[in-house]
């Protein structure tokens, strides 16, 4: 029976218990509303969002520790980068500063969620 219509908690792979995963769908969310008009930050800013959701799910399901500190350090990095392209485009007058705010804000709180995960 395929139940699409479950929760991501409620799933069995990896990457639904992770904290971080949720968090990284949320950055991906916003990083989408605060819309940089500058194509080329826009541009960075989803494609590294994706990349920070990706990365999780990555490392989620990967089994040694170092592989899954890989991932994680990776998706911390595309993190940050989401964070400082739509930063980057309310700088310019390219996205709302209150857009950009609440990037930072979860992008804070995903590259906190993994830290503790690369450790």
């Amino acid at each position: 029976m395929n139940d699409d219509t479950s929760s991501p908690a409620t799933r069995g792979l990896p990457h639904h218990k992770l904290l971080a995963y949720t968090v990284s769908l949320e950055l991906l969310a916003a990083v989408r509303a605060a819309t940089p008009r500058d194509a080329t930050l826009r541009d960075h800013a989803l494609r590294s969002a994706k990349s920070a959701c990706l990365d999780a799910a990555e490392g989620a399901g990967r089994v040694t520790r170092p592989d899954k500190a890989r991932a994680f350090a990776i998706a911390r990095a595309e993190a940050c980068e989401a964070a400082a392209a739509v930063e980057i485009a309310a700088a310019s007058g390219d996205a709302a500063a209150g857009g950009a705010a609440l990037v930072l804000g979860l992008a804070d709180r995903l590259v906190a969620l993994l830290t503790g995960l690369i450790r």
